[in-house]
């Protein structure tokens, strides 16, 4: 019995704080690799990148460098000031990483491209609303529309390539960075879009105003990286009803079947067996290897 059928009904959780882009690419086609050969279980990445423009599939030429100031600069403009630029094979168009924004890569086995993003979206929206931020999902508005919205402020895009039923890629929320490098570029492909933190979100609400539950951070308190990573991470599994189990790098490189490790993460785990969420209609099942969204 491979280490994926043992663990069906986990998915693993592994901490890699700050990792270069290409790094975490990397890492990432080894753990699909030896998913797709039964030697890991589901597993989800979860880390902060350096400064990074990554273009997806559907980028356009003049996405990169079109609102830089001073007008249209190249690659050189953004390295100078410590952006790596790449080319990746995820779906979506040109997006910015940095420090101060939770990545997420989930590679797991998928059979409904649709459901994944919109899971993803829903997971993302209930650790928002630990904060009071009210977020919800555009996807009835077309695929560039893909991720989680606060009204009409984007605060996380979404990513992925499926190759063989396995994906890589994921998501982005911002927590508390500098969001001008996302004003030099066309982000997600659309002209006129606003980023949005979850920092800028509760630096303008009004806690008379904001519909806050007993859960919720009141507005003054500024998000913590540790807090929202663990929050993801448990909205992430319950919402794919799989029981977390975190692992560090090396467990994970090894892969072996690594003792339970709470880290603020609920042990709760609901029946694995029930219905997963409701595909998008206009979805296809996967097959082959594509890259969807951002």
């Amino acid at each position: 019995m491979t280490v994926s059928d043992q663990s069906a009904s986990e998915l693993w959780v592994c901490h890699l704080g700050v990792l270069p882009y290409r790094d975490a690419l990397a890492l990432q086609l080894d753990i699909r690799a030896r998913r797709l050969a039964g030697e890991l279980p589901d597993t989800l990445l979860l880390l902060e990148h350096p400064p990074v423009y990554t273009r997806g599939r559907r980028s356009a030429p003049g996405e990169l460098g079109a609102h830089s100031p001073g007008g249209w600069a190249g690659e050189d403009f953004y390295r100078a000031r410590g952006i790596d630029v790449v080319d990746t094979d995820r779906g979506g168009r040109v997006t910015y990483h940095g420090p101060g924004q939770l990545v997420g890569y989930p590679i797991m086995g998928i059979h409904d491209i649709g459901a994944h993003l919109r899971t993803m979206e829903s997971a993302i929206v209930s650790a928002l609303a630990e904060y009071g931020i009210r977020a919800r999902s555009r996807c009835a508005e077309g695929p560039d529309y893909t991720g989680v919205w606060v009204q009409d402020r984007k605060i996380a895009s979404i990513g992925v390539h499926v190759s063989r039923g396995v994906s890589t890629h994921g998501f982005a929320v911002n927590v508390d960075l500098d969001l001008a490098p996302f004003s030099w570029i066309v982000a997600c492909g659309l002209p006129d879009v606003t980023m949005t933190s979850i920092a800028a979100e509760l630096q303008h609400s009004n806690p008379e105003q904001a519909d806050y539950d007993s859960a919720a951070l009141i507005a003054s308190e500024p998000p913590d990286m540790a807090r929202f990573r663990n929050q993801m991470a448990r909205y992430f599994c319950e919402a794919h009803r799989r029981c977390p189990r975190v692992v560090g790098r090396c467990e994970l490189m090894r892969g072996r079947t690594p003792r339970a490790h709470a880290r603020g993460i609920s042990p709760a785990c609901a029946d694995a067996s029930q219905a997963s969420p409701t595909p998008d209609a206009a979805t296809a099942a996967v097959s082959g290897s594509r890259g969807v969204a951002v």
